[in-house]
């Protein structure tokens, strides 16, 4: 158990494949409406990467974002802030009124950073020479600018990090702040992540890797733990979340979401692409989050997978879940895989479903993996075939699983005073 102060969730914000705010996006997850669609408007010479999660009729201005804002911003910042204001509304906390600046952090993470404005910039280099670069090129493409300009913006002038451990990124920095403020050293953090990378140069390196599927039919594209699965989607976005002090919460009359409770975090130091075949270290992340949150053999469980639609993946994730749970308990467990309807959102990927965790918890409803028509015999749980289902859940966790070996596992429960 953890003996530092209670956390809970105060606020909500996403941009995402399925929608540009909480309200679509929930309920886009609970329809099981994909958000995957054809990649259209770039040359890949030929690549056979063939879909994508794009964001749709994404307008900055709707955020507050200005014409200077979005010239002086990489795509994967403009995202964070928009997501970001959608959890300051939510949330209702102001900087220096209910809340000193000084005890207001930012934990922002992004797999890769400001990608686009690399690519852009690397064309004016080799077509127009270095004199011709913009002042910009470094803080638009840097990976802590998205964290720093909303801290900027809301005046948050406590702890300000970026976390970056590809696909596990933000639940990474979700536990970390759940850390610190924890055990003091915040009373509110705003945490979360963004990507913006569907551009050729990462669309390439991802494909020539073997990761990516080759599927033509958006339906057929992302199929998470199915025997037919062929690799995941690339999808771009973002997702943040408020993790406020209980007692600060309470004292200000804060609506409450869900109350985080426990945070595993392991290394595979196996392979810098493909997870470790046996699962163990993956499930010691899952065991230490249960355990830091009091999880009881036979409560409802609800496991938002990592699930990305790869072979190795899917296996490796089903050993690390029986493994953490047992046998009798991995079985009885509720499991999805949001990633069939968002595709891999790489930085951001964990705060939405950690979000979708939270939500599902709330109002009771397991949200369903697409596309599983043919199970796969190696991934024999419970993962929520084709239709969202009722359950009353008492506790949920949210598993991201990234290259270079990285387990991150955060638990929630139901808030209860």
């Amino acid at each position: 158990m953890n003996n530092g102060k209670r956390v809970v969730i105060t606020g909500l914000g996403v941009i995402s494949p399925v929608g540009n705010d909480i309200a679509t996006f929930w309920d886009s997850l609970k329809s099981g409406r994909c958000g995957i669609g054809p990649l259209t408007g770039m040359d890949l010479h030929g690549l056979p990467i063939h879909v994508a999660g794009n964001i749709k009729d994404f307008d900055p201005s709707a955020f507050g974002l200005s014409g200077a804002d979005k010239r002086r911003n990489d795509l994967y910042s403009q995202y964070a802030l928009a997501a970001a204001s959608q959890v300051m509304k939510s949330s209702g906390l102001v900087s220096g009124e209910n809340i000193e600046p000084e005890r207001f952090g930012v934990y922002a993470g992004t797999g890769i950073g400001g990608m686009n404005t690399f690519v852009s910039q690397t064309k004016v280099l080799l077509e127009e020479g270095a004199d011709r670069i913009s002042p910009l090129f470094i803080p638009m493409m840097i990976p802590n600018i998205a964290g720093g300009n909303i801290a900027i913006k809301y005046n948050a002038q406590g702890p300000c990090l970026t976390h970056v451990s590809a696909c596990a990124t933000s639940t990474n920095s979700i536990g970390e702040a759940y850390l610190a403020v924890s055990y003091g050293r915040a009373d509110a953090i705003l945490t979360g992540g963004s990507e913006a990378v569907l551009n050729p140069l990462a669309i390439g390196g991802f494909a020539n890797c073997k990761a990516l599927t080759t599927e033509e039919d958006p339906s057929k594209a992302c199929r998470p733990f199915d025997k037919d699965r062929g690799g995941f989607v690339m999808a771009e976005g973002a997702a943040f979340l408020m993790l406020e002090e209980y007692g600060h919460a309470m004292a200000r009359g804060a609506e409450i979401i869900a109350e985080v409770c426990g945070y595993g975090c392991t290394c595979d130091a196996y392979h810098y692409t493909a997870p470790r075949q046996d699962g163990i270290p993956a499930s010691r992340a899952i065991k230490d989050a249960l355990s830091q949150a009091g999880y009881k053999e036979g409560e409802n469980l609800y496991i938002n997978a990592h699930g990305t639609g790869t072979h190795l993946n899917d296996a490796a994730e089903t050993k690390a879940v029986k493994l953490a749970l047992g046998e009798e308990d991995a079985h009885r467990a509720s499991i999805s895989s949001t990633k069939s309807m968002t595709g891999h959102m790489f930085g951001a990927t964990g705060a939405a479903e950690l979000i979708a965790s939270a939500l599902a918890l709330r109002d009771g409803v397991v949200p369903p993996t697409l596309g599983l028509t043919n199970p796969d015999p190696e991934c024999d749980l419970d993962y929520t075939p084709l239709t969202a289902r009722e359950r009353n859940l008492d506790i949920a966790i949210s598993n991201s699983l990234g290259f270079g070996g990285h387990n991150v596992c955060v638990a929630l429960r139901k808030f209860n005073k």
